[in-house]
């Protein structure tokens, strides 16, 4: 009986430290946020991991679309911090897509939220951008599950 009592001990103290040290990061996003917004409009990508690393991105963007600083975290574990990029300082955001030499130095999650990024800035500029709510994951999950039926049923079709 002891041993369930340590073990539940220990899985509290384990969520604890994880909402504290999640809470940490937060702080830590936030500041490096508030870093970019003085130096003026910040464009935020994100490629969000379930199982892989997750990939934030944050651009600081002139009036002109130059890259004024750039920053971007990347990790598994909330230990994950901001990180510089200097060679995207002084580039066009509009032109940071998948065709550009910078863009495809970099590793694949990472890619995919520089052009998160520059999508949502264009559409923001453009002044199309609608915040769309995600759906929650057990609700995706019953969607990937309607759409795998539809399509074996397509498939015995044919």
């Amino acid at each position: 009986m002891d041993s369930v009592y340590i073990f539940g001990a220990v899985v509290i103290a384990a969520y604890v430290l994880q909402i504290y040290l999640g809470l940490k990061q937060l702080k830590h996003f936030n500041a490096a946020y508030s870093e970019l917004r003085q130096k003026g409009r910040v464009a935020i990508g994100r490629r969000s991991g379930k199982i892989k690393a997750g990939t934030i991105v944050m651009f600081a963007v002139d009036r002109n679309g130059k890259v004024v600083d750039a920053k971007r975290m990347q990790g598994v574990t909330v230990a994950a911090r901001f990180k510089s990029m200097p060679s995207y300082v002084g580039q066009d955001i509009h032109y940071l897509d998948t065709y550009n030499p910078l863009v495809r130095k970099e590793n694949k999650l990472l890619q995919i939220a520089i052009e998160d990024a520059r999508e949502l800035f264009l559409r923001i500029e453009a002044g199309n951008y609608e915040d769309v709510p995600k759906l929650a994951p057990v609700l995706s999950v019953g969607n990937q599950l309607k759409l795998l039926s539809t399509r074996l049923k397509l498939q015995f079709k044919k």
